[in-house]
């Protein structure tokens, strides 16, 4: 056991000693193996990549890694939409290449050719609705849409056979309140999507070009407006979340626009995120449930103590009144030594709640005994935790502001012994924004993201 963690722990080492070049190009090699240890690798070595081009600000960085990410995680059958979105959006100067047609292996593991002349180059979710991009114009007829419905089972298909073949292997997709969503090819010239639920559902499609857009949603309101919270296939009954809602008590954090105070707006969002992650099956614990101070040092004994899984430590960022109206966003921090001036003011800001934590700890030396695998964890949480908090966010509000992942010495993630994580839902000084945090329907899409984030990570960790 000690043996493969110091292996688990050199091997994180190593990833910082790496140079931006030789990582990608052990990247892909791995890639290329057809061992599946390999490819998780190279999955993991692209993440990191992918993390270090935000740092960085290297837009071919950032392309190359995301086409890797995407290339890996078809391979481990791991949800990569949102990073394939992500990739085809970048300039038309980094156009992604879609991997080349696979033969279809039959069971007497001969190799069959698709004839099919219309090929599926991507299928992600956007604005809540699937949408399977082509390379060619559909025509009316190359679709087939049916139901059926087994009495035995009480189980609902929904099944779309679509003239064309995939590029990639099978997928299985997920959404809030349906079972069961894969894609596969057929046969030869036929892509079979199927949609499988206990409960009723309605589906309703349309082609555009060389698209199809695939809206599916509970058949009934009561379904419909608990779908949000309601318990995922993937329960992880065993995972162990701390939440803490930051300063609290005397110390009302920053004070905002029409004189909003950080602690009550951080503890009501914790609140709803303690909710929506029970109700998914997680044992979650609070370091303060009520308007209590609690030191910070305190904080993560806490979460150690529970024997967490992951610490989420939840703030509202603030600035001084000539930057207020400018200054927004939702940013997401891990704890590692400050890169960039803006960490080293957020960070100034949140530590400045328990002086005495600060020369219980001593100064940024005690960074270099940070545990390796931890950040690395705590890097992947927080792009999960980002991307989470946008995507809900974006589908009902306009303007909201990717403020993006940093590292940067926060004290209160300080002595957690699992991935820690430090996110800024806002500005507080933002007259917009702050008006939105003090919503409880806007924290409750913050808290919803935030719990998508934490099972997206879960999933592809």
């Amino acid at each position: 056991m000690i043996r493969s963690l110091l292996l688990l722990l050199l091997f994180s080492i190593s990833l910082f000693a790496l140079s931006d070049k030789a990582l990608l190009k052990r990247a892909d090699g791995f890639v290329k193996s057809t061992n599946k240890s390999n490819q998780f690798r190279a999955y993991n070595d692209y993440k990191n990549l992918y993390l270090r081009a935000l740092m960085s600000e290297d837009k071919k960085l950032k392309f190359n890694a995301l086409e890797g990410i995407v290339q890996s995680g078809r391979k481990l059958h791991i949800d990569v939409s949102q990073y394939e979105d992500e990739l085809l959006s970048l300039k038309p100067k980094m156009k992604y290449k879609a991997p080349k047609p696979k033969s279809i292996k039959k069971k007497s593991k001969k190799k069959l050719t698709v004839k099919s002349t219309h090929k599926l180059k991507s299928i992600r979710w956007h604005n809540d609705r699937l949408v399977l991009s082509f390379d060619k114009k559909l025509r009316d007829n190359q679709i087939n849409y049916f139901r059926l419905y087994d009495a035995k089972t009480k189980r609902f298909r929904y099944v779309f056979d679509i003239h064309a073949s995939m590029l990639t292997r099978s997928q299985n997709l997920r959404k809030e309140g349906v079972e069961k969503i894969r894609i596969a090819q057929y046969n030869s010239n036929t892509l079979r999507l199927v949609i499988e639920n206990d409960a009723k559902l309605t589906v309703r499609f349309k082609k555009e070009t060389k698209k199809l857009l695939i809206n599916i949603r509970s058949s009934s309101k009561k379904q419909r407006s608990s779908a949000t919270i309601k318990s995922p296939q993937r329960v992880d009954r065993n995972k162990v979340i701390v939440i803490d809602a930051g300063h609290g008590g005397h110390d009302p954090g920053a004070v905002g626009y029409r004189k909003y105070r950080e602690k009550v707006v951080v503890l009501q969002i914790a609140q709803k995120l303690k909710k929506i992650l029970k109700s998914r099956g997680y044992k979650v614990y609070m370091t303060r449930d009520s308007d209590k101070f609690v030191r910070l040092r305190n904080r993560t004994k806490f979460a150690n103590r529970k024997k967490a899984d992951l610490f989420i430590s939840i703030h509202a960022n603030a600035v001084g009144k000539k930057s207020a109206a400018k200054a927004s966003g939702i940013e997401c921090y891990f704890l590692d030594k400050s890169r960039s001036s803006r960490a080293k003011r957020v960070s100034a800001s949140e530590n400045r709640a328990d002086l005495k934590d600060l020369n219980f700890y001593g100064k940024e030396s005690f960074l270099n005994t940070l545990n390796s695998h931890n950040i690395v964890a705590a890097n992947k949480l927080a792009i999960d935790l980002q991307r989470g908090v946008l995507g809900t966010l974006k589908k009902s509000y306009k303007g909201v502001k990717d403020a993006g992942v940093r590292s940067g010495p926060f004290w209160v993630l300080v002595g957690a012994q699992m991935p820690a994580v430090l996110v800024e839902v806002g500005f507080i000084t933002h007259p917009q924004e702050a008006k939105r945090l003090v919503s409880s329907k806007y924290q409750q899409k913050i808290a919803i993201g935030l719990a998508n984030g934490v099972e997206r990570y879960f999933l592809n960790n």
